[in-house]
């Protein structure tokens, strides 16, 4: 936080959960007036952190940190093949795309 304030100046607000060790760390910075909190108020950052949690999530069924680098490693190499947001294309380009995957899905594993 200091090295942002730094950077782009003093802010006008800073929206927070009601943890006290913002209260504090913001009292040492001299900017506990800014602070606001509210029941929505920190809706956007605590939203903006899911992804982030969903993958901590995942890595914790893993018991060690290489087999997890090991699937993550295989996982990133097709996850882009098949994962298309579905919502934001129709049905046709869908089932092209999807078809375009399993294809060459199908060309690695015969190898």
């Amino acid at each position: 936080l200091r090295k942002a304030m730094r950077k782009h100046g003093r802010p006008k607000s800073i929206i927070t959960d009601r943890l006290r060790s913002y209260g504090a760390a913001l009292k040492e910075l001299g900017i506990v007036d800014s602070q606001e909190t509210g029941r929505w108020l920190n809706n956007r950052a605590e939203n903006s952190l899911l992804p982030f949690r969903r993958r901590e999530r995942a890595m914790l069924r893993f018991r060690r940190m290489r087999s997890l680098q090991k699937f993550a490693a295989v996982h990133a190499s097709f996850y882009n093949s098949f994962n298309s947001e579905r919502s934001l294309t129709s049905r046709s380009n869908f089932k092209l795309n999807r078809a375009a995957a399993l294809a060459e899905w199908r060309g690695l594993c015969v190898e």
